[in-house]
C-alpha cells in the first residue's frame, strides 16, 4: 500500500472540518480552475484568430506562387510559358493537392460618381472554388470553361458599398497602358472575408481579359499558385519545387509575399505566452500558501507521524500528494470550463466582433487536444514543482513541539 497517498486521501479537501482552510482550499481549487480556463480559451482564440486570418490570405493567393523572378507588388510582369512548370510533376511532391493558373493586372472601376483602383485577378477554369464559394453573399461564382471567354466578374462587398453596386450591373474597368484600354464587366457575385486590406482591391475576372489586354497569347499566364494540404509544410514543399524550376523563374510563399501580416500574427503568440505565465505563477503561488496553511493545520498529526517513526520524506509525500489531488480537481473543472465555453463559441458565435476592426465577424475558435493536454500537464508540473522547497517545513517540525501544539 502506498501510505502517503493514503494519508493524502483521508485529509479530504476540506482538511478536518477547519472552516479557514477549507475556504483557503476551494480558493485555491478555483484559482487553478480558472487559471485552466483562461489558459485553454486564450490558446483557442489567438490560433483560431491566426488561422482565420492565416486561411483569408491565402485564398487570395495560394501557399506558393511560381512566377517570373521580376513579379513584385506592382502586380505587373513579364508573362510565363504554361509548359515552363512541369504541373504533372510538381502534383506528386507529397503534400500539393492543386495548382491553378492565374495572371494580376491593376485597373481603376469607373462609375459616374465615383471611382476605385482594384487588382483584376485573372483566373482559370481550373480555379478552386472552395474559400470564396464559402464567402459569398449575393450573386454566385464563375462559370469559366476552355471555349468562351467570360465577362462577368466578381468583387467584394467593400467594393459594391463604395460603388453602389449590384448583382447584375455592368462595371467599366480602366488599364492604364499605351494605349489605354476599357472593358465592359457584369457583377456575377459579391463576396466578403472581411479581410479589408485584401478585400477592397482584389476582383476576379477570367485570366483571358488580362492575356488580350497584354497581348499575350493562350499560352502564357501571370503564374501559378498552388494549394498545399498543411501550412507548416510550406518551406519544405517551397524548397522541392524550387527545385522543379528553371533559373528565371520564382517560387515564393504566401509568407514572403504578405510579410507583414505574418509578422503581425506572429507578435500575437506572445499575448499567449504571458498569459499562460501569470496563470501558472498565480496558481502555483496559490498552492504554495495552501501548502503552508495545510502544515499548520496538521502540525499535530505530523509531530505523530514523526514520534511512529515516520520519516520526513514520507510526511512531505502525504502533502504533496495532497497539493496534487487539489491541484487535479482545480484541472478538471478548468477544463470542463474552458472546454465548454469554447464549445458553445465554435456552434452558436454568441460573441461577435467589428469585423472592419479585427476581419472577423464572431470570435473563432480553434480548439486542439495537444494544446489542452501541454497546458494541463504544464500546470501541474510547475505547480507541484515549485511545492518542492515549500514541502521541506516539515522537516523543521519537532514531534515533540508538534504534538503539544495547538
Amino acid at each position: 500500500m502506498n501510505t502517503p497517498l493514503f494519508i493524502a486521501r483521508r485529509m479530504g479537501v476540506s482538511g478536518s472540518g477547519k472552516e479557514f482552510t477549507g475556504i483557503i482550499k476551494k480558493i485555491a481549487i478555483l484559482s487553478i480552475a480558472l487559471g485552466i480556463a483562461v489558459m485553454i480559451i486564450s490558446m483557442a482564440v489567438v490560433t483560431g484568430f491566426q488561422n482565420e486570418i492565416r486561411d483569408k490570405v491565402i485564398g487570395f493567393g495560394g501557399h506558393i506562387q511560381v512566377t517570373n523572378y521580376d513579379y513584385n507588388i506592382s502586380f505587373e510582369a513579364r508573362p510565363i510559358q504554361k509548359e515552363q512548370f512541369p504541373v504533372d510533376e510538381a502534383m506528386k511532391i507529397p503534400g500539393i493537392r492543386h495548382i491553378q493558373m492565374f495572371a494580376t493586372k491593376p485597373g481603376i472601376i469607373r462609375t459616374d460618381e465615383d471611382m476605385h483602383g482594384v487588382i483584376l485577378k485573372g483566373i482559370a477554369a481550373d480555379f478552386n472554388w472552395d474559400f470564396f464559394g464559402e464567402r459569398m453573399i449575393a450573386g454566385n461564382t464563375l462559370a469559366l470553361d476552355d471555349s468562351l471567354r467570360s465577362d462577368e466578374v466578381i468583387i467584394s462587398g467593400i467594393i459594391a458599398r463604395q460603388l453602389q453596386l449590384d448583382v447584375g450591373e455592368d462595371i467599366f474597368m480602366y488599364f492604364i497602358q499605351e494605349p489605354p484600354r476599357i472593358r465592359r464587366f457584369t457583377v456575377a457575385g459579391i463576396y466578403d472575408t472581411s479581410l479589408e486590406e485584401l478585400d477592397k482591391v482584389f476582383v476576379l475576372g477570367d485570366i483571358r481579359h488580362i492575356q488580350r489586354l497584354n497581348d499575350w497569347d493562350e499560352n502564357q499566364i501571370g503564374g501559378f499558385e498552388i494549394l498545399v494540404s498543411g501550412f507548416d509544410e510550406i518551406s519544405k514543399i517551397e524548397d522541392q519545387v524550387l527545385d522543379l524550376l528553371p533559373f528565371h523563374l520564382d517560387a515564393k510563399s504566401i509568407r514572403t509575399l504578405y510579410p507583414q501580416i505574418f509578422d503581425w500574427l506572429g507578435l500575437l503568440d506572445m499575448n499567449v505566452y504571458v498569459i499562460i505565465i501569470l496563470m501558472i505563477l498565480v496558481a502555483g503561488i496559490n498552492m504554495v500558501t495552501t501548502l503552508l496553511i495545510s502544515v499548520l493545520e496538521k502540525t499535530n498529526a505530523i509531530g505523530i507521524l514523526k514520534a511512529v517513526g515516520g520519516s520526513d520524506i514520507l510526511i512531505r509525500k502525504v502533502f504533496l500528494y495532497h497539493a496534487g489531488m487539489l491541484i487535479s480537481k482545480g484541472l478538471l473543472w478548468g477544463n470542463i470550463t474552458g472546454v465548454l465555453i469554447c464549445l458553445m463559441q465554435y456552434q452558436f458565435g454568441f460573441i461577435t466582433l467589428d469585423p472592419e476592426s479585427y476581419f472577423v465577424s464572431e470570435v473563432p475558435i480553434n480548439l486542439q487536444l495537444n494544446h489542452i493536454l501541454l497546458i494541463n500537464a504544464g500546470t501541474f508540473l510547475i505547480s507541484m514543482t515549485m511545492l518542492i522547497v515549500p514541502s521541506y517545513i516539515v522537516t523543521k517540525i519537532s514531534p515533540v513541539k508538534a504534538i503539544a501544539f495547538k
